[in-house]
C-alpha cells in the first residue's frame, strides 16, 4: 500500500485563530490493526471517517504503517498531524511526546476532535500510551480497540496459541538476555515481538532453552508482504522489526 505525504498543516494556524468553543474537543485513540485495512471496527471506521484532525507518528525513515493501513479513509477536508518519532528502546520520557501533546492539544483546546492513529492495539505496547497520560487528564478521551499483531499473527499461522488454563506472556525482544531466557522458561505459552536486530539473541535463548523446534516466525502478519519462514532458514539482516515469534503451548486441547 503506497504512503502518501501528509497534507499542508497551514490550516493548523487558521484553526487556532478561529474563535474556541466553550466545550473541548475529544481525543481518540484509534487501533488500526495490524496491518489489513478490513480488519478495521466498525467504530474506528466511523471515528475515521467524521473526525476532523487525524494525528500518527512517523519514523525517522519516513515510514508511517498506521496511515498506510487506513489511507483509503481519509478525506481531503481532514487535517492530518504526522508527528516524527526517534526511533529508540525507550521512549516514554523523550521530549517527542510533550512537543506532540501540545500541538494535539492547540486542536482539543479549539474545540476540535482528534483521532491518533496507533498500529495494534493502542493500549498493548502502543505509542498513543504516552498522548494518553498526558492529555487524558485534561480533555475528554476514548480508547477505540483494535486488533494486534499478536493475535493477527495466530490467525496467520493457524495455531492456537492458549488452552484452558494456560498463562500467555507477551514479551518484546528489547529485553535484556536473563531477564528473556528466565520468562521463556516459565512459560506456557509466548510471543516475542519487535524482533529487529534482536533476533539472534532470541533464536540464540530459544535453542538454548530447547524451544526451537515450537517457535514460529512471522513478519507483518495480515500486510500484503506478509511472510512466514522457518526460523532455522531466517537471515538475521532481513529479520524487521514488524515480526514476531510465537510459541504456542503444548496443552492438547480434549
Amino acid at each position: 500500500m503506497d504512503q502518501e505525504q501528509p497534507k499542508n498543516e497551514a490550516t493548523f494556524i487558521t484553526n487556532l485563530l478561529s474563535p474556541t468553543t466553550n466545550s473541548p474537543g475529544k481525543l481518540y485513540g484509534i487501533g488500526v490493526g495490524p496491518g489489513d485495512p478490513e480488519l478495521l471496527t466498525l467504530k474506528a471506521y466511523r471515528i475515521l471517517t467524521t473526525v476532523p484532525v487525524i494525528a500518527y507518528p512517523s519514523l525517522e525513515n519516513g515510514k508511517v504503517l498506521a496511515r498506510a493501513i487506513v489511507a483509503d479513509f481519509i478525506g481531503p477536508q481532514q487535517v492530518e498531524i504526522a508527528m516524527p518519532l526517534p526511533f529508540s528502546v525507550e521512549r516514554s520520557s523523550q521530549p517527542f511526546y510533550d512537543i506532540a501533546a501540545q500541538k494535539i492539544a492547540a486542536y482539543l483546546s479549539n474545540g476540535q476532535d482528534v483521532a491518533v492513529l496507533c498500529e495494534g492495539e493502542p493500549m498493548l505496547y502502543g505509542t498513543f500510551m504516552y498522548l494518553f497520560q498526558r492529555l487524558a487528564s485534561r480533555f475528554p478521551a476514548e480508547i477505540v480497540p483494535g486488533i494486534s499483531s499478536t493475535m493477527a499473527s495466530a490467525a496467520m499461522l493457524g495455531v492456537p496459541i492458549t488452552f484452558r488454563n494456560d498463562v500467555l506472556s507477551i514479551m518484546p525482544a528489547t529485553l535484556d538476555g536473563k531477564t528473556l531466557r528466565d520468562r521463556l522458561a516459565v512459560a506456557d505459552a509466548a510471543v516475542i515481538i519487535k524482533l529487529g536486530r534482536h533476533f539472534v539473541k532470541v533464536r540464540t535463548i530459544l535453542n538454548e532453552l530447547g524451544l526451537l523446534h515450537r517457535a514460529l516466525y512471522i513478519e507483518r502478519a495480515t500486510q500484503p508482504n506478509q511472510r512466514i519462514v522457518p526460523i532455522t532458514e531466517l537471515d538475521p539482516v532481513e529479520v524487521p522489526y514488524w515480526s514476531l515469534i510465537l510459541i504456542p503451548s503444548q496443552t492438547q486441547p480434549q
